[in-house]
């Protein structure tokens, strides 16, 4: 089966970790490349790659300021990946409920068989 563009959407985009990376960085607000540069060790053309990949599907957006262009999240472009992550977050969290239902019950018979003796 052929992959999917790495441009094709989000998903496709984040798959990569630093590209995921850049987005960590980004999440306390706008930077420009040099700054992710520095926080990140990579080398500056390895960046900009990852954000035109970014920006391609929407992930960032970019604005120039002087001669110097910063860098954004666009969290509206993740939000599929936010509302796809949210359907297993759900699940999980009935489970781990579930979980402590059960380790309550053990830990319950636990104290019980100790009195017995």
């Amino acid at each position: 089966m052929a992959r999917a563009a790495t441009t094709a959407d989000a998903f496709n985009a984040v798959a990569e970790p630093r590209r995921r990376e850049i987005l960590d960085a980004l999440a306390g607000g706008e930077r420009p490349v040099n700054e992710l540069v520095r926080v990140l060790g990579l080398a500056q053309p390895q960046v900009s790659k990852h954000l035109r990949v970014l920006r391609e599907v929407g992930a960032v957006n970019v604005r120039n300021e002087g001669r110097r262009r910063l860098y954004r999240v666009n969290g509206q472009a993740l939000k599929p990946i936010h509302d796809w992550v949210t359907s297993y977050e759900r699940m999980w969290s009935e489970r781990f409920d579930e979980l402590d239902v059960v380790l309550d019950e053990l830990k319950r018979k636990e104290q019980g068989d100790g009195n017995d003796d």
